[in-house]
């Protein structure tokens, strides 16, 4: 039965990224479309007021216009946070948000990360919800998705990198908003509240009186998996039974989390006008996927040791910190859709997962780029897939060519940059953290397990995914401004490097293709990329996880 639910919702994804792909490079595609005639006059409208140019950047105008616009967003949404006690649609009175708490916030979400170090529904007012954490839930995948689709026109040969603002514009309007209205109605219809009331106070069986919090909750989950954001309305996110309340709303938050990174490799198959070169890209990460899955799972079914020697029965497998509405399955399934997304929304306590369950979703993080987000983990993965070209070229002595342009020097270094940083920002900040008590002081289980929190912190941030072992004390000015820093070099850096790559790619004189060329879009390329990702992957982060999961595995068993 359980490999019936997990083998249904993995097909439903593929048989709806493959249109979504095709619908994708048609919004995105520098040419006149028919969908013009039903989002053209709004977005024409949108440029007038803002007084946007529609003329072609190049890429460093691209980036220019990213990150001013990023800027921008972060300024004013720090300062609603910080005034939030003074604005209206604030029924419950929450005053204002601390500082550096409010750096993190806002730095999280504008990252596309959504890392809550604060409960969502004690800590925002309705008002900060819905024109920061909603407004950023929008405009930071859409930045991503800009991203992504500007790269795919500088390798693919296009006719410029495109306009950002234009880019930013049809990515809400024609694919954010309209998504976002369907999964929330389908949510509103499962029992997900939609409302502007207040904290309601309700009288238990037991006579006590409780407080239930609620507000506009299905407006954010919506957008929340959709847009592979994660934060949470509530602080245990969607194992809340207000956010997620039903099998069935389980697997539309899968589905909406899963649908914009598994169709981009179709995406860039359309627009590379190479259908098989969309197909290998996803059955690579595919198969990655599919591995984790796997382990995950059997992980969590196995049940844990340690439980079952304190006497409580293993034989439905770990239950600890899983709801019983959604079992093994769609809890090792959600955990492996969050962070091989990106996305960081959980349905289950990662702090309670069995050794290798937590292993997976740090793994996958590490490597960022077994679908990832929506744009960034496509562009890690084409990253993957430059630096494999380039490997294969050397081995047999030819210079190395992707799509037609040469891959030298320049492109290499600034992919080794962006390899290294990841590690680098991952690594020293938890070598910190660990050696300092300012760090060591938030663990709530020391020994192994302690170890894998705070490497779980620092990479669910460096991947801008979110999700967290919650057993961390993380609201500290040590944990707010690091996972802060980590946050902004993570999303930024890999930005600006790899466009810059499609910048460089474009600019070249294409090379015909010969009987050396060689070709990236059959099996044997697969099977190279796979093990670049995986060789690469291993031999920068073997050590720490050595150290954390497998070292804990090691001594329940």
């Amino acid at each position: 039965m359980d490999f019936l639910q997990i083998g249904i919702v993995l097909l439903l994804v593929v048989l709806l990224a493959i249109p979504m792909g095709r619908y994708i490079a048609k919004v995105f595609s520098l040419e006149e479309t028919k969908l013009d005639k039903v989002f053209g006059g709004v977005e024409k409208a949108i440029y007038k007021m803002s007084g946007i140019s529609i003329m072609s950047m190049n890429w460093k105008q691209y980036a220019k216009a990213l990150l001013i616009s990023n800027i921008v967003m972060f300024a004013t949404c720090y300062t609603i946070i910080r005034l939030q006690g003074i604005l209206p649609a604030n029924p419950s009175g929450i005053a204002a948000m601390d500082p550096l708490l409010a750096f993190n916030t806002v730095v999280s979400f504008l990252t596309n990360t959504n890392l809550q170090h604060y409960s969502g529904e004690s800590g925002l007012s309705y008002f900060s919800q819905m024109t920061v954490i909603i407004f950023l839930m929008f405009t930071t995948p859409a930045t991503g998705l800009a991203l992504c689709l500007a790269f795919m026109r500088g390798i693919t040969g296009q006719k410029s990198v495109g306009n950002f603002y234009v880019d930013l514009v049809r990515a809400n309007t024609r694919i954010l908003i309209p998504l976002s209205i369907v999964v929330g109605l389908l949510l509103v219809g499962q029992g997900v509240p939609q409302t502007m009331g207040a904290t309601i106070s309700a009288t238990t069986v037991e006579g006590a009186m409780q407080q239930i919090a609620r507000g506009p909750v299905a407006a954010l989950e919506s957008i929340k998996h959709l847009g592979t954001n994660g934060g949470g309305f509530f602080g245990v996110n969607s194992a809340h039974p207000f956010e997620n309340p039903t099998p069935f709303s389980n697997v539309i938050e899968i589905l909406a989390m899963f649908l914009i990174p598994t169709a981009l490799p179709f995406a860039f198959g359309a627009m590379a006008k190479s259908r098989k070169q969309g197909v290998i890209l996803f059955s690579t990460m595919g198969l990655m996927f599919l591995a984790f899955l796997s382990l995950t799972y059997f992980s969590e079914a196995n049940g844990n040791p340690e439980l079952e020697k304190i006497g409580l029965s293993q034989e439905n497998g770990s239950m600890e910190g899983k709801e019983v509405r959604f079992g093994i399955a769609q809890s090792a399934l959600f955990t492996t859709v969050t962070t091989a997304a990106t996305t960081g929304t959980v349905n289950n306590m990662h702090d309670t997962l069995t050794p290798l369950g937590g292993f997976v979703p740090l793994v996958l993080m590490m490597f960022n780029s077994v679908f990832g987000g929506d744009g960034v983990g496509f562009i890690n993965i084409m990253m993957y897939s430059i630096l494999a070209v380039f490997l294969a070229g050397l081995m047999v002595g030819r210079t190395p060519e992707f799509l037609g342009r040469k891959i030298e020097a320049k492109e290499m270094k600034l992919i080794a940059i962006t390899i290294l940083i990841h590690p680098l920002i991952i690594l020293v900040p938890t070598a910190i953290a660990l050696a300092t008590e300012m760090g060591s002081s938030a663990i709530s289980n020391p020994g192994y397990h302690g170890i894998s929190q705070v490497v779980y912190e620092f990479t669910s941030s460096a991947a801008n995914n979110g999700s967290g072992f919650e057993g961390l004390g993380d609201n500290t000015p040590f944990w707010n401004i690091s996972t802060g820093l980590v946050m902004l070099f993570g999303r930024y850096f890999s930005m600006i490097a790899m466009i810059a790559v499609a910048g460089s790619l474009l600019a070249k004189k294409p090379v015909p293709e010969t009987m050396g060329t060689f070709k990236t879009d059959n099996s044997t390329f697969l099977v190279i990329l796979l093990a670049t990702v995986v060789i690469v992957g291993a031999l920068t982060f073997f050590p720490v996880l050595a150290l954390g999961p497998i070292a804990e595995w090691l001594t329940i068993r």
